[in-house]
């Protein structure tokens, strides 16, 4: 005969003992939070500081020295906000793109069999990795960008690009009326060039034939594109950077700030790039390389078709990290007068304000958000490489 079992009070159950402890927790963080901000409230009143966003909605009075979106001294700080935030988005995306091209040539070229070429490479990350990027961002502007002749004894690189201590130039394309037919063109082109690649792929998977798709890209890519150019008489003109006075005039103004921001980060990021790339090619087993090379694939080909894609699937993680570092050193853009989202928001509008608790609210708000979402689209190009490879 079963012995009945014995039962407990319920307060002597570990289930209910451990969901009492997080209530106790939740409700001690909720008191301290709302204790802070007691206090901070009443220091606020204390100090007659207004409180709130309604500020954003003020009129910022000042000017900024890039704006990508419109802007003037009449606009709000809400306004001036969005100016730092795009400028931040700019120097970001360009030194993403820069970092990871300089990071992939120079991991390879640590594996590189030519002597040279893997110590000239070894010696590149040990020196730029090992030099605080505070240091670098200087060195780029005051010790390079700002030592170039003025706009009259500019150094010229052809007709193309123009460099002085005021900044980079290079030629600026003007849109026309019907520019967006063309555009819309490329667009269609390089949308379905891509999906009928994407088909290729998928057909070779599944009956190891792939279909010839050669002729797509030029004639989707550049043909449909030079239809609408022909259609719409090439509704684009060149804007070309000419000397008119003390300074230039036309062309595309890239500010040494921007330009001496800019490499400083791509340079110190691709340092640990490389070695991310080195550590994923080293991670790809050595008889992938074997294989390759008994299939009679060159050098590059086996990097291109069998090792890096393998590689991937270490390289994404840790890259993905460095990108939101890279995100987060912007932020030094204020050493040089950059007119980022910190040196904007955080640092004039702040001065004038006085609005502390929400200025730095919002700007370390705004700073996650780009995390997450750079965090968000590297898992999602992560998971669809890793799907490809189970497949």
């Amino acid at each position: 005969m079963a012995r009945p079992r014995a039962r407990h009070a319920w307060w002597r159950d570990t289930r209910w003992q451990g969901i009492a402890l997080q209530a106790l927790a939740l409700v001690a963080i909720a008191a301290v939070g709302l204790w802070l901000a007691h206090n901070a409230i009443g220091a606020l009143s204390r100090r007659h500081v207004a409180s709130g966003f309604a500020f954003l909605g003020h009129t910022a009075g000042f000017g900024i020295s890039q704006v990508l979106i419109p802007y003037t001294e009449e606009s709000s700080y809400g306004q001036a906000m969005w100016v730092g935030l795009v400028n931040t988005l700019v120097v970001s995306a360009v030194s993403i793109v820069l970092s990871t091209l300089i990071g992939f040539v120079v991991g390879i070229g640590r594996l590189s069999g030519n002597w040279l070429v893997a110590k000239l490479c070894t010696v590149y990350v040990e020196t730029l990795r090992n030099i605080p990027l505070l240091l670098q961002v200087v060195f780029w502007y005051f010790g390079v960008l700002q030592t170039l002749p003025g706009p009259r004894d500019s150094l010229a690189l052809g007709s193309w690009i123009v460099l002085n201590n005021r900044g980079v130039y290079v030629p600026e394309v003007i849109f026309a009326p019907g520019s967006w037919l063309v555009v819309l063109a490329l667009a269609v082109g390089l949308a379905v060039f891509f999906a009928l690649y994407g088909w290729a792929q998928r057909l070779q998977r599944k009956t190891g034939r792939r279909p010839t798709i050669w002729w797509a890209a030029p004639l989707l890519v550049i043909g449909l594109p030079a239809l609408a150019l022909f259609v719409e008489r090439v509704p684009f003109a060149l804007s070309w950077p000419q000397l008119a006075g003390f300074s230039y005039e036309g062309g595309l103004q890239i500010n040494s700030e921007l330009a001496g921001l800019t490499i400083a980060l791509s340079i110190y990021t691709a340092a640990y790039i490389a070695e991310i790339v080195r550590a994923g090619l080293v991670s790809v087993a050595r008889g992938q390389r074997e294989a390759a090379e008994a299939l009679g694939l060159r050098r590059g080909l086996a990097l291109r078709l069998v090792l890096i894609p393998q590689a991937m699937r270490v390289i994404i993680p840790p890259l993905a990290s460095e990108y939101l570092s890279l995100t987060k050193n912007s932020s030094l853009a204020i050493a040089i007068g950059y007119p980022d989202l910190v040196a904007v928001f955080a640092g004039t509008v702040l001065n004038q304000t006085g609005q502390a608790i929400e200025i730095l609210s919002l700007t370390m708000a705004i700073y996650l958000a780009l995390s997450l979402v750079t965090s968000a689209l590297m898992n999602l190009y992560n998971r669809a490489h890793a799907l490809e490879g189970l497949g």
